[in-house]
């Protein structure tokens, strides 16, 4: 029990760190951005091919992922900088969609289906694996602490005060004279980076990654723990994460302690009770668990 509660922690952490990514792009930016799977996605193979192949350091792995992933948010926040609402969404999750695909079919690069394995990870095969699941706990809660602490800084700075006015109204934004374009571009290239850095980390935490590991259901997971946590939070973005993975776990045993249901009744009665508790959360915190705080100057 005790290596299951530290390895939902390493993954809460890995939610967490999504999860701040996206409050920079969504709930800073006011850019709706589906396409959260596709960074961290990038993230995890660079970082996963450079270390396994050309046996780079685990920590430039880590970096590579991160700035690889960014360019790849730079990219794209070029691409649909200009576009709004459902349509911003659809490109975004178009994008997600193009590298799973990828992945899927460049077998000379990503190994297809088959996926990449033997991934080294931090002392692994030198410590036990209860030990190497608490190494982990550590490097990626310091993660998320170094990303939480910058971004927090960022989100109250001139920085953060332009992104917020472009998500109430980038038109009022420009004629206040300020290049939204290139903020747009910044906004998407920071929460990619967060996103690619997540990626990198569950890659070589999991040793094994494939396509199928990052469908869509991993981006509506984290949009759903931002919006409990509360859209524009930075400490909501966590509190966020975790609530999230308690409450898939937490129903998990739910619905294992049920008797006389079948399996396919199990998966159904677990997936209504995440529905209702976060219908119930939204109804009556329909700002999330932590509201988002502005600093106003006196």
């Amino acid at each position: 029990m005790d290596a299951y509660l530290v390895a939902m922690l390493v993954f809460a952490g890995f939610y967490a760190l999504m999860a701040l990514g996206l409050n920079v792009i969504w709930g800073l930016t006011g850019m709706v951005n589906l396409g959260l799977v596709g960074f961290f996605g990038v993230g995890a193979y660079a970082s996963a091919l450079l270390t396994s192949k050309l046996a780079w350091p685990m920590p430039l792995g880590w970096a590579a992922g991160a700035t690889i992933a960014a360019l790849a948010g730079g990219i794209m926040a070029l691409i649909v900088a200009r576009l709004r609402g459902d349509y911003l969404a659809i490109v975004t999750l178009g994008f997600a969609e193009v590298i799973r695909l990828v992945a899927s079919n460049e077998v000379w690069l990503t190994n297809g289906t088959d996926g990449i394995s033997g991934i080294p990870g931090p002392w692994r095969g030198a410590v036990t694996p209860q030990q190497f699941n608490l190494i982990f706990l550590g490097i990626v809660w310091t993660a998320v602490a170094i990303a939480f602490y910058l971004l927090s800084r960022a989100s109250h700075s001139p920085f953060g005060r332009v992104l917020r006015a472009i998500r109430e109204d980038e038109d009022v934004a420009a004629v206040a004279g300020k290049p939204v374009l290139w903020f747009k571009v910044r906004a998407f290239v920071t929460g990619a980076a967060v996103l690619g850095m997540a990626g990198a980390l569950y890659a070589h935490y999991n040793a094994f990654i494939a396509p199928e590991g990052f469908a869509p259901l991993l981006t509506i997971y984290i949009v759903l723990a931002l919006t409990a946590g509360g859209v524009g939070s930075m400490r909501g973005a966590i509190i966020g994460a975790i609530f999230l993975i308690t409450l898939i776990e937490g129903t998990r045993f739910l619905a294992a302690a049920v008797p006389g249901v079948t399996p396919v009744q199990k998966a159904a009665l677990r997936e209504g009770a995440i529905a209702l508790t976060l219908i119930l959360l939204l109804r009556f915190r329909p700002q999330g668990l932590i509201p988002e705080r502005t600093r106003t100057k006196a």
